[in-house]
């Protein structure tokens, strides 16, 4: 510890004295005394020229005269003047700013910092108390355990879904294969390792996925994270009517607060255009099984209906933008324009016309191609 504070007083004096120095010259006494001796180096010249008569008398004269009011002006030049007092302030403005900033740098260090405390490698901070890591080091700190114990079924089922969160994928198939070999495949781990092929794979449902999947649910016929991806899996092939079908009868087994409700609600608006369904409103289990065997017009009846049922819900919600773009977007889907239109200005009207909420509104249908009714 003694040895550090040597080296960096050391060091700091160094810097200092570096940046100190060329204010502590008399630069400008250097150059007036240059001057003046080419001026005397002038003179002898044009006495030589006066002497082989390469010059009159009078122009030696006139030469020797400039010569002399350079000499003059060099002189008026020389330090001790006002420009000598303001040099001096300058070095001395320079060298308090420079003795300062080391003063001040180790006060606050002292003050602030941990002097006492030594410093710690990357292996040093990893043994510490793990409430004290940041995930990159309590991660660190799983995969140096590992290395040294890689039969740790325990260590690998806690570090596969952190891979999972972070975006390692490839880490995260490879930690939930070690954890189903080391303690057994259940639910959990499955779909887990569903979920990292899955990234893996840039987002599509793979073959291999789709088995760990189907593995989750021989396990767990409810596990949400697997009846959402084999749903994904009927989507991504075309038939999105199954997979709406899969994501209904999910949404309402779930509890209301289920994390996995806004994530059904996103899937289906992207698949199927209607609006999803919400808490206290859609259809129920028996009317999705029902709907089965609806005939094409029925089921475009049923979601005319629910259309309408959003449409009252957002004439008692108007502040609610999700629901008014949900409503946009299920007429446009339709093909009604006019009502999308209708429904933009009534949640423009809701929302409050200068409100953000109400420009990102407008934002949204115009990116559905629906503007405002022109003001007649």
């Amino acid at each position: 510890m003694i040895v550090f504070w040597i080296v960096a007083a050391l060091m700091t004096a160094a810097a200092c004295l570096a940046v100190i120095l060329p204010f502590l010259r008399p630069q400008a006494s250097l150059e007036t005394g240059h001057d003046v001796e080419v001026y005397r180096d002038q003179l002898a010249e044009i006495d030589r020229d006066l002497a082989r008569r390469a010059i009159s008398p009078a122009e030696a004269d006139e030469a020797k005269a400039e010569i002399g009011r350079r000499i003059l002006r060099a002189a008026e030049n020389r330090p001790g003047g006002t420009e000598r007092a303001d040099s001096s302030l300058t070095r001395i403005a320079a060298t308090l700013a420079i003795l300062l900033v080391p003063v001040l740098g180790l006060g606050g260090y002292l003050y602030l910092g941990s002097p006492a405390i030594p410093d710690q490698a990357l292996a040093a901070r990893l043994d510490a108390n793990p409430s004290t890591n940041s995930v990159e080091e309590l991660i660190a700190r799983a995969e140096r355990h590992l290395v040294e114990n890689p039969q740790d079924g325990r260590g690998w089922d806690v570090l596969a879904p952190i891979y999972l969160r972070v975006g390692r994928a490839e880490d995260a198939v490879i930690a939930f294969r070690n954890t189903i070999s080391l303690n057994g495949p259940n639910a959990a781990r499955e779909a887990g390792l569903g979920d990292a092929l899955f990234q893996l794979a840039g987002n599509v449902v793979t073959a291999e996925s789709r088995e760990a999947f189907e593995r989750a649910l021989g396990l767990d016929g409810a596990n949400p994270k697997a009846r959402f991806f084999l749903a994904l899996a009927l989507a991504q092939q075309g038939d999105t009517e199954s997979a709406a079908g899969r994501w209904r009868a999910l949404f309402d087994d779930l509890p209301q607060d289920s994390p996995w409700r806004g994530t059904i609600v996103q899937a289906l608006e992207r698949v199927h255009g209607a609006p999803a369904p919400q808490p206290g409103s859609g259809p129920s289990a028996e009317e999705i099984e029902a709907a089965a065997d609806m005939t094409q017009e029925d089921r475009a009846a049923m979601i005319e209906g629910m259309v309408a049922q959003l449409a009252e819900r957002m004439r008692d919600n108007p502040d609610d933008v999700a629901g008014w773009q949900r409503l946009i977007r299920s007429y446009s889907v339709l093909g009604r324009a006019d009502d999308a239109r209708a429904a933009l200005q009534s949640g423009v009207e809701g929302l409050g016309a200068e409100s953000s909420a109400a420009q990102e509104l407008i934002g949204f249908a115009a990116g559905l191609g629906i503007a405002l009714p022109e003001s007649r």
